[in-house]
C-alpha cells in the first residue's frame, strides 16, 4: 500500500542515516513530522496530503531507532540531545536554516527539546497528545494517576524481554495495544500489517524501547522556556497521558495554546484527520 503523493528518500546525517518520506513543492516551507512510539512516518499517512497541498513541503522521518532509519546500537545515543540534533541534521540536509515542526507522542517530546533549545531554528510548532519533557517529572509526583498510566516504562527498562514480549506473534501486543486505545477503526487492517514491518525490522524494537531506556535512566539539562508560536492539539480520552500534562506544558510556552478533541484519544490524527489536518494547515500556513 502507498501513500499518494509521497516520495522515499535515504538522507545520510552525520550521525545517522535516517528514510525519509517527502511531498509538497520543494520550493515550499519546510515542515517535519515527527511520529511517536511505536509508529514510523506512515502515522501521519493522513496529514501528508493535505499539508503538502496546502503548499508545505513535507519530511517526515522514520526517527532513528525505527522503521528503515539507522538503529544505533546502545542507550546513549537515544538521549534527547542526540534526537533533537537529528532533526537539526535534516534540516539543514534540506538546506532549511529555519523549519515548521510538528511531533506526536515521543516525536512531540522530540520537537518541544528542539523548539525550547534551539528556537532560532524554528518558525512555528504543533504538538499532538506530548508533553514538554520538563515537566513529567514534577507532574507525576503530584498525579499519582499519571503515575500508573506510565507503569508500563518500567516493564520497558528491563533488557530483552520486551523485546521478546512486543515482537512475539508477529507483534501482537503492539497490534492490540493500538486497536485497543483507539476508537475502532482508526488503524485498518493494512494499516497494521504496515506496522508489523516496520517493528520487525532487524534491530527496531530494542532501538524504539531504548527511547524510553535513554529518558529514564540519562541525566539532561533543564530546557528554556518555549519562545516560538505553539499550538497544542490533544485528545482528552488518551488512555496513556493525563490531559493536565497538556496544561503543564503550554504554562512554559510564551506564545501557546490548546485545541482540545473532547472525543478523540492518544491516536487522534488516526480518529479526526481531517480536523487535525486542518488545524495544522490554519497553523502552520
Amino acid at each position: 500500500m502507498t501513500v499518494a503523493g509521497v516520495r522515499l528518500r535515504r538522507v545520510e546525517l552525520p550521525e545517522v542515516g535516517l528514510n525519509v518520506a517527502e511531498a509538497g513543492l520543494e520550493t515550499g516551507p519546510p515542515t517535519i513530522l515527527l511520529h511517536g512510539f511505536p509508529e514510523f512516518w506512515f502515522g501521519w499517512r493522513h496529514q501528508i496530503g493535505p499539508l503538502a497541498e496546502a503548499g508545505l513541503r513535507v519530511i517526515a522521518p522514520d526517527q532513528r531507532g525505527y522503521g528503515l532509519s539507522d538503529k544505533p546500537a546502545g542507550i546513549a545515543a537515544y538521549h534527547l540531545d542526540r534526537l533533537a540534533g537529528d532533526v537539526l541534521a535534516l534540516a539543514d540536509a534540506y538546506g532549511a536554516p529555519t523549519v515548521r515542526l510538528v511531533g506526536h507522542d515521543w516525536g512531540g517530546l522530540v520537537a518541544w527539546w528542539v523548539a525550547s533549545r534551539h528556537p532560532e531554528r524554528i518558525d512555528r510548532l504543533a504538538i499532538l497528545n506530548a508533553p514538554h519533557p520538563a515537566v513529567v517529572g514534577t507532574y507525576m509526583r503530584h498525579h499519582p494517576g499519571q503515575w500508573l498510566r506510565s507503569t508500563y516504562v518500567g516493564l520497558f527498562q528491563i533488557p530483552h524481554l520486551p523485546e521478546r514480549l512486543l515482537t512475539a506473534d508477529r507483534c501482537r501486543a503492539l497490534r492490540r495495544a493500538l486497536t485497543t486505545t483507539s476508537r475502532p477503526g482508526a488503524f485498518a487492517q493494512a494499516d497494521l500489517d504496515r506496522y508489523v514491518e516496520a517493528w520487525l525490522q532487524p534491530d527496531a524494537m530494542t532501538g524504539m524501547l531504548n527511547w524510553y531506556r535513554a529518558l529514564v535512566r540519562l541525566p539532561r539539562a533543564r530546557p528554556p522556556r518555549v519562545r516560538v508560536p505553539a499550538l497544542i492539539l490533544w485528545g482528552r480520552r488518551d488512555t496513556a497521558l493525563q490531559s493536565g500534562l497538556a496544561e503543564a506544558s503550554l504554562a512554559l510556552c510564551d506564545a501557546g495554546r490548546i485545541q482540545w478533541y473532547a472525543q478523540a484519544s492518544h491516536w487522534l490524527a488516526h480518529e479526526e484527520p481531517a480536523s487535525v489536518s486542518a488545524d495544522l494547515r490554519t497553523f502552520l500556513c
